[in-house]
């Protein structure tokens, strides 16, 4: 979308002024190939008309050396020390996929008076070669130099802006297009619009196009699209009515952005009225439009229709293939996702993460773990989001050896950039798989912190039993002015629970509303029905889980159950219980629980009565199991277990540990003995 708008910007037609002369030499010219059947990319904007030979061989030239060579020749006949030669030779080191933006700086640096065509293209030279200070440099030099401009020097200088987020230096290029009476020009008007929506300053783009007398479909598109980049799909949506209002006619960019609007309203009838728009007014349905509406379709779980486009389009790209992994692993069609991933031609980065991201989001650590290890093989090499997904991975199937390894491969070798998105991930990480003490280093040793470093180390302390460091660490994050929200809470609230902080959990629950203005949650409510049940309270629980505005869920009853089994209440157990029942029916463990309860007060009756309910609704106990990962593969296993293909040497190899358990049990015990035998020879004399 950005790019399409920027190519919107920067259509324009070089001048032809000749003037002043270059003092360089170059090697003399050698022949080369006439015969480019098409025009390059860096001049496929232009519409020259060019007569003289050596200068059509600079619009044909496609590598440096050629260029090199014809620079040579046109030294050699005197027509290199003219402007309009030069500023061909200079376009094409500046612009071109094969340019040379130093050389193209070597020859400027020649030029007696460059004009404001060669100026300009020195900005945008330096913006494609990612140094966008650079660019914004030339643009310095020709306000001190007070060089003449024209509106596309405003709107390459704010390109470079955007390139570095500068909005100092695009207020200072506002300024100078007040200064210059620029600010009624509509290209600079729209360049203005673009920058400041595309940075999310939006106050300030409204600001713009408020002020332009005439609005062109850039001047729209651009608010349009700052909208639903900022994740406001009802203003893009008002602006979009106010344009069709006004007579302007929607292009293609205008559609791609309020199909994106609709996606992110997750809103079909409006999204459907969009494409419905695009068929009726021949709006031109290139891959990006057709692709905006497959990614529309799928975020509104319309899946059938977007497999239907997709299986009508002509021609897919790696997008086509990503928005319908994506869109199948958000719905949880998992099978059909991996389907279309491995149908995929050509997979990017993006497509593996998808993919590996969606078994990660539903709860199939164990694919996602092994799709890793074959992309780390062969491949595209990972990025952040890739090991942000993977060590999420790491930390719900407990699997620490890799998140360990993760750590130490592409992060302290620096292969990756350790943003504070993988440094949360990291944290997290650690703190699910038993290494409290690494997180809290990560954590002290990170340079920003934010809301999610904070809520994954107070949860992780919290859930490792270090109740009082959990909730001077909420204290700390509060002093540095870092609002909590309602993951902050459950963490705080859990570790009140599991340090038995009845005070201090009360005193934090009703901050939540009256200091930070957050309304309880179910799982607030949870905690604190297990705060009061473990220690006893179970009548003040009882009354909290009455008095919830919400309905309770399996969380609140099975804390109150969990509570009466710790201190025998079967009355109140069996009324948890029955909820529970309602609630979930196929849970084996509540009615186990229930018998547990009732058996430990002697009420056989109630014991029988559980598990006849168990038997006529044919619930049987879920067995445990126990995994292992072994070199990216998981080994599953439970009690008794002869299906894996190795089941007797790994019970060969449990008896020869219990063997040694039993021998290091009876060297524990001797040792034992002889010390009250001869405890006076331990003892020191005197």
């Amino acid at each position: 979308m950005k790019l399409a708008i920027h190519k919107l910007l920067e259509h324009h037609h070089p001048p032809f002024s000749r003037s002043s002369k270059s003092q360089c030499s170059f090697n003399s010219f050698k022949p080369i190939s006439t015969s480019a059947p098409s025009k390059p990319k860096w001049n496929a904007n232009t519409n020259l008309l060019i007569t003289n030979p050596t200068l059509l061989l600079i619009e044909q030239c496609s590598t440096m050396c050629e260029l090199k060579q014809i620079q040579g020749h046109m030294i050699r006949i005197g027509i290199f020390f003219h402007i309009f030669p030069v500023s061909r030779i200079i376009s094409f080191c500046a612009l071109s996929d094969s340019g040379d933006i130093s050389h193209a700086h070597l020859i400027f640096s020649q030029i007696a008076q460059p004009n404001v065509y060669i100026w300009n293209t020195m900005i945008r030279g330096y913006c494609k070669a990612q140094d966008p200070l650079m660019g914004f440099g030339f643009f310095r030099k020709m306000v001190r130099g007070a060089v003449e401009m024209d509106d596309r020097s405003f709107v390459f200088a704010l390109k470079a802006c955007g390139q570095f987020s500068g909005f100092r230096e695009a207020m200072s290029v506002h300024c100078s297009i007040w200064k210059s009476g620029f600010q009624s020009k509509l290209l600079v008007q729209n360049g203005l619009i673009h920058f400041y929506a595309d940075n999310g300053f939006l106050f300030c783009a409204g600001k713009v196009f408020d002020e332009c007398s005439l609005k062109d479909v850039v001047t729209w598109t651009a608010m349009i699209d700052g909208y639903v980049q900022q994740n406001d799909p009802d203003e893009a949506l008002r602006l979009f009515d106010l344009m069709l209002c006004g007579g302007a006619v929607p292009n293609e960019i205008t559609m791609i952005a309020m199909l994106s609007a609709c996606a992110d309203k997750r809103d079909l009838t409006l999204g459907k009225s969009i494409c419905e728009y695009i068929d009726q007014n021949n709006v031109n349905c290139s891959l990006n439009l057709m692709n905006a509406m497959l990614d529309m379709y799928m975020k509104c779980g319309c899946l059938t229709t977007a497999r239907e486009l997709f299986d009508k389009m002509e021609c897919k790209d790696v997008f086509s293939w990503t928005s319908m992994i994506n869109g199948y692993a958000k719905h949880g069609e998992l099978d059909l996702a991996r389907k279309f991933f491995d149908e995929t031609p050509e997979k990017n980065v993006v497509c593996w993460n998808t993919m590996i991201a969606g078994y990660s989001q539903n709860n199939r650590p164990r694919e996602a773990i092994e799709l890793f290890h074959v992309m780390v093989k062969g491949g595209p090499v990972p990025i952040e989001a890739t090991l942000v997904s993977v060590l999420s991975t790491c930390a719900q199937s407990g699997c620490f050896d890799l998140g360990q390894w993760i750590h130490h491969y592409y992060i302290h070798q620096k292969l990756v950039n350790c943003t504070t998105i993988l440094g949360n991930a990291l944290i997290d990480m650690y703190a699910k798989c038993g290494s409290i003490n690494m997180a809290e280093k990560l954590f002290n040793e990170m340079p920003v912190r934010d809301l999610v470093s904070f809520n994954s180390m107070i949860v992780g302390l919290a859930d490792h039993g270090h109740s009082r460091k959990a909730l001077i660490l909420f204290e700390e994050m509060k002093n540095l002015g870092v609002k909590p929200d309602d993951i902050t809470f459950t963490g705080v609230l859990s570790a009140c629970s599991h340090g038995g902080l009845v005070n201090e959990g009360k005193a934090y629950f009703s901050y939540m509303e009256r200091v930070f203005n957050l309304d309880p949650k179910v799982e607030h409510y949870a905690c604190m029905i297990d705060l009061l049940g473990r220690v006893g309270l179970l009548e003040e629980a009882c009354d909290l889980l009455q008095k919830m505005p919400m309905e309770p869920d399996e969380a609140a009853w099975g804390a109150l159950l969990n509570a009466c089994r710790i201190h025998g209440n079967a009355e109140l157990g069996k009324l948890a219980a029955d909820k529970l029942i309602d609630l979930d029916p196929e849970d084996s463990g509540i009615y186990v629980l229930l018998a547990n309860l009732c058996a430990t007060k002697k009420k056989w009756c109630d014991v029988r009565t559980a598990r006849s309910m168990m038997r006529e609704r044919g619930i049987k106990k879920t067995p445990g199991h126990s995994s292992i990962e072994v070199e990216g593969k998981y080994h599953e296993f439970k009690v008794a277990d002869n299906s894996h293909p190795e089941s007797k040497y790994i019970y060969q190899v449990l008896d020869e540990l219990l063997q040694l358990s039993k021998l290091d049990e009876g060297m524990h015990n001797m040792f034992e003995l002889n010390f009250y035998a001869n405890k006076d020879a331990f003892l020191p004399n005197g």
